[in-house]
């Protein structure tokens, strides 16, 4: 009987949840507390340390609950039911994705989009560099060796693209630009 609470109730939680973590607390106590799985107390510690640890509050907090209340067959059936409802809803898009990327006009959109998409994060990207080169709108403090740190990347990327005909992995470009800031800001 356990087993099937703990499958409608993350079934639940996983089907009409919304907008990440906090979008899913109010549910996620609602069929917690109305199931009695644990109490309001422990509840609030759980959504506690589920935002300090690695990995989705869902997930963590199926795992835990279904191991609590059935061993490891419950933290199974917890876990899978607060994930199955979107992997479903993923492949059904998936499918609908797929026959509409024959359509022109919705390949039209999505190359729009793209652009669109390219555009936020470059926007966001040099405002980003802006405010840590100058601390920010109407500061303007000057960081000279982030300005130099920006530009030694840039050049690094871009001269390597110029040069091998590809940049420079973004993974390597991070751990330079990591061990640059530790190396000149320190820990």
């Amino acid at each position: 009987m356990i087993l099937l609470e703990l499958l409608a109730g993350f079934l639940e939680i996983g089907l009409f949840s919304f907008g990440g973590a906090y979008g899913a607390i109010p549910l996620i106590r609602e069929v917690v507390l109305s199931y009695g799985w644990i109490g309001e107390e422990e509840l609030s510690y759980m959504i506690a340390v589920s935002e300090s640890t690695p990995g989705p509050i869902m997930i963590n907090m199926a795992t835990y609950i279904g191991s609590v209340k059935a061993g490891v067959p419950g933290a199974l059936i917890a876990t899978a039911a607060v994930a199955l409802p979107a992997f479903v809803i993923v492949i059904i898009l998936t499918a609908v994705f797929k026959k509409l990327t024959e359509n022109g006009a919705f390949k039209s959109i999505l190359g729009s989009l793209k652009n669109c998409v390219a555009g936020v994060i470059l926007a966001t990207g040099v405002y980003m560099m802006f405010n840590v080169c100058t601390g920010g709108v109407g500061i303007m403090s000057v960081d000279l060796p982030a300005i130099i740190l920006a530009a030694v990347l840039g050049t690094l990327y871009f001269g390597a693209k110029k040069v091998i005909g590809k940049g420079v992995s973004p993974i390597i470009l991070i751990c330079v630009a990591g061990a640059a800031g530790v190396m000149i800001y320190g820990f």
